[in-house]
């Protein structure tokens, strides 16, 4: 699945809410969606078992965190859990370093590479946010 097709299936009123705004936000819920359906596919193999636990975890405290820090406005508590979210993507981007042998190389390099937009994103703002404190 694409991002524009995840997109589109997306409820109405989680794109009214203004933490939707947030691109990292967008994009940290596609990788949840994806890390479940790998979850699904680690599950297989008793060592991907291991893995899916800490995997989905860890993903879905991204957008988890992100969200808490939307709650609590501006200021030092939203980049407090700014910063936690991008601490789970870097764990997250570990678990799917981790679990390279059970997905394709493709699906791995995505991935990966979602996970640094996300992490790149997430540091960008929190810097937008220091300098303009």
């Amino acid at each position: 699945m694409t991002y524009e097709e995840w997109e589109r299936e997306v409820p109405e009123v989680i794109k009214a809410d203004q933490v939707w705004q947030f691109y990292a936000y967008r994009k940290a819920l596609f990788l949840y969606d994806l890390a479940w359906e790998d979850c699904g596919k680690l599950m297989r193999d008793l060592r991907g078992q291991a893995v899916t636990r800490q995997l989905i975890r860890s993903a879905g405290s991204i957008s988890a965190n992100v969200e808490e820090g939307y709650g609590r406005g501006f200021g030092k508590d939203r980049n407090y859990f700014l910063r936690v979210s991008a601490g789970s993507a870097r764990e997250t981007r570990g678990w799917y370093y981790r679990s390279r042998y059970l997905l394709s190389p493709a699906v791995l390099e995505h991935r990966l590479n979602l996970l640094s937009e996300i992490i790149a994103l997430l540091i960008t703002e929190l810097n937008h946010q220091r300098r303009h404190r």
